[in-house]
């Protein structure tokens, strides 16, 4: 089920609003360090490759080696860190979207432990529809309680 934000209804855009404040200091570090990451990991890579093969590892080219070795280290640091970064956005994300089904007031308990566990056992790209599938039922119980 992937709806456009325009398509959704306003119930559903409140919600991943909410959601987007929780996750989006993650998100702009994760964007951040994944700008600079791929691009010192491949010149250094490529700098280092092509010098072993063309014979310039002596003692005068020790200083670019050096550089290039910390580029190297350096991206892959922040490939790292990118990494904990998209764990630590999962299991926000996913603690929200728990959170909030726990705390709904409409939904009976059999769907919000249902729902619980989708989205504990489902991978993360999969645990928003159930999100947004859980907010449609509840609608629907709350415009049926109306």
């Amino acid at each position: 089920m992937k709806l456009f934000m325009s398509e959704m209804p306003g119930y559903i855009k409140r919600e991943l609003d909410q959601l987007q404040e929780v996750i989006g200091p993650y998100m702009k570090k994760i964007s951040k360090y994944s700008i600079w990451t791929l691009p010192l990991l491949l010149v250094s890579a490529f700098n280092l490759i092509f010098m072993v093969f063309t014979g310039d590892i002596n003692g005068e080219n020790a200083l670019a080696i050096g550089l290039f070795a910390l580029m190297g280290a350096i991206g892959a640091a922040l490939f790292k860190e990118v990494r904990i970064q998209q764990n630590e956005l999962r299991k926000k994300s996913a603690n929200y979207m728990i959170d909030r089904i726990k705390n709904s007031e409409i939904a009976n308990d059999y769907h919000k432990k249902q729902y619980i566990q989708l989205i504990k056992n489902q991978p993360a790209s999969k645990t928003i529809n159930h999100f947004i599938n859980f907010l449609i039922e509840e609608n629907n119980r709350k415009r049926l309680l109306d």
